[in-house]
This record gives structure tokens, C-alpha cells and sequence, in this order.
């Protein structure tokens, strides 16, 4: 399966950058945080404000891969790629990518959308444990799991390093053809996207897997599922909404601030269907900076917070 073999020699192949060392994003925090989840200087703690909710973007870690077209504009070439990146300030022979979950509290529940890599993807990432307790956040004070779709480094850290849920008292929501398909993988598929001990996953899980429709309203009010397809067969970013305020969450949609934003018509080897990733990401580029939806990227730079500007011509990523 060329998509898996692309996953897994990237992730197994990269240097990983050391995470807790990552400069924080341009942009002051929205607002004061509200009880419990407390303020806090940790450099893989970003606090801020969503209408009446609180949260918090947890670095879970960072990735680093060659710029080598291997993963990232296949079919282009590194001196392609190499303007890109040089346009944004950037390195031209790697391509960086942030791990952050993310966090939010309501009046009634406190939500996690992802759970990072957990011991799948080296040792500079899954370091979303120690993210939490650096914001006073407890494992079992997590009532629901959204999961994005079913990659190593956002299912892995379900579990702890022996196996058992790392959030024993959460209901773990995920799109039910992403629950399908993540059950029904085989063990070398599974090491291929990144999934160590897939058999002891799928086993602690199932009890806490709740199965839902394509955009659901998962939280009344709160969290809705919005279908985004081409990653991976059952694909899923989450609206998170607080009175007139509101956060896409875009899960995989996108993986690079630069390279996915203002060429998001190049292919991307970690998508099962490339070119409906590709109609799916433009898409949700043109609505978002015709709207100014803010947005939550799991992969962008640390805290992973900001809108799409621009039009079709070039889209820009602007932190906040």
C-alpha cells in the first residue's frame, strides 16, 4: 500500500527536533483562562479563550522530514519546494510539522481532540502526558476523546505504555467508517501508519468507543463532526462553538502551514485518496478565508491557532 510505506519510511527515517524548545507563535492569548485548567508558563502550554470555554493547545511534539518529495509535493521537485519554504522564512531542506492536541473545557466536560503519538513516532513526541501535567490537567479528568482519523500519532496515546487507557473515565468519539477501517486493519498496515501494538489498542479501546454518523452533532451546542474526506476513509475535523464564538478543529486536512496552504493542490503521500484530499483542502481553505473561520491545525507551528487569508490566487496561514 503505497500511502502506509510512505507513512511509515517518513516517520521512521526523520530527525526529530527537541519540542520543548520551540520559540511560542506571534499573538498574546485571547482573554483569561476559566477554572479549573489553570494558567501556565510551561512552553508546551498555550492557554486561551473560546467564547464561555476555556483552552489549552498541548505540544505534543515535533517531526522533521527531507525535503525529498517523498511525502510532501510528490511528483514536484525539492527546488519547487525549496521556494516555498524559502518564501515563508523557512529551511529549504526539511519540512517541520508540530504535534498539538488540543483541549477544551466546558461547563460540564473537558474534551481532548487527538491523543498524540504515545511511543509510536520517537522520542520527541509523545509528550502530550507531560503537557497535561504541566497544565494541572489530570488523565482522568477527560470526559470525551475526539478523534480525527486513525494515524500513529493521533490514536497512539490512547494507551499508556502498558497497554491500558491513558483516559480511563473518556467516551472516545470517532467517525464510525475511521472505527471500521482502524479495527480492520491488518498488524503490518497497522506498523505502516504508525500504530505499534494494534491488537492491544483496538482491545482497550473498544469499551469506550462511541461510533458516530458524518456530521454528527456529537455535543449539542458544543462539537460537531464535519466530514472532510481523502485522508483517510472516515476523516473527521470537529466545530467546536461557544455562543458566537467557534474553532475548526481540521485534524490531517492539512499538514504544513507553508507548503499546505499556498500549494494546496500538491499531493501529499500520507492521503489514502490524494486527490480528494486535495479538493477537500482547497475547499476548506476558500471557505475558511471567505468567512475567517478561526481555525486549529494539529500540525501547524505551535500553538496551532489562526485563519486562512487570501483568495484561490495563494492562501497565507496567520498565526494568532
Amino acid at each position: 500500500m503505497k500511502t502506509a510505506t510512505s507513512f511509515v519510511a517518513s516517520v521512521a527515517a526523520i530527525a526529530l527536533a527537541a519540542c520543548s524548545t520551540r520559540p511560542a507563535a506571534p499573538g498574546e492569548p485571547e482573554g483569561e483562562p476559566i477554572n479549573p485548567i489553570a494558567a501556565t508558563a510551561a512552553a508546551s502550554v498555550r492557554n486561551f479563550t473560546l467564547g464561555e470555554f476555556s483552552a489549552l493547545s498541548l505540544l505534543d511534539g515535533t517531526l522533521s522530514l527531507p525535503n525529498d518529495n517523498k511525502v510532501f509535493a510528490v511528483g514536484r521537485t525539492p527546488a519547487e519546494v525549496a521556494a516555498v519554504l524559502a518564501e515563508a522564512a523557512l529551511p529549504t531542506d526539511r519540512l517541520e510539522l508540530s504535534l498539538q492536541p488540543l483541549l477544551v473545557q466546558t461547563a460540564e466536560r473537558v474534551l481532548l481532540f487527538d491523543a498524540g503519538a504515545g511511543g509510536n513516532m520517537g522520542p520527541s513526541a509523545g509528550k502530550l502526558s507531560a503537557s497535561m501535567a504541566a497544565a494541572g490537567v489530570a488523565p482522568a479528568t477527560i470526559t470525551d476523546i475526539f478523534i480525527s482519523h486513525s494515524h500513529g500519532d493521533h490514536v497512539g496515546g490512547l494507551v499508556d505504555a502498558a497497554g491500558a487507557l491513558a483516559y480511563p473515565n473518556a467516551t472516545i468519539h470517532i467517525q464510525a467508517a475511521e472505527w471500521d477501517f482502524l479495527k480492520g486493519i491488518t498488524a503490518d498496515q497497522a506498523a505502516a501508519f504508525g500504530i505499534g501494538r494494534h491488537a492491544a489498542l483496538i482491545a482497550a479501546i473498544t469499551p469506550k468507543v462511541a461510533p458516530f454518523a458524518p456530521d454528527t452533532e456529537i455535543v449539542p451546542g458544543a462539537v460537531k463532526a464535519v466530514d472532510i474526506k481523502g485522508h483517510t476513509p472516515g476523516h473527521s475535523g470537529y466545530l467546536i462553538t461557544s455562543g458566537k464564538t467557534s474553532l475548526l478543529y481540521v485534524g490531517d486536512t492539512v499538514h504544513h502551514f507553508a507548503i499546505s496552504v499556498r500549494r494546496p493542490d500538491w499531493t501529499i503521500a500520507f492521503d489514502a485518496d490524494p486527490a480528494t484530499a486535495q479538493e477537500s483542502r482547497k475547499a476548506l481553505l476558500a471557505r475558511s478565508a471567505a468567512s475567517g473561520q478561526l481555525i486549529y491545525a494539529f500540525h501547524f507551528p505551535f500553538p496551532g491557532v489562526g485563519k486562512v487569508k487570501g483568495s484561490e490566487r495563494e492562501y497565507s496561514w496567520v498565526a494568532r
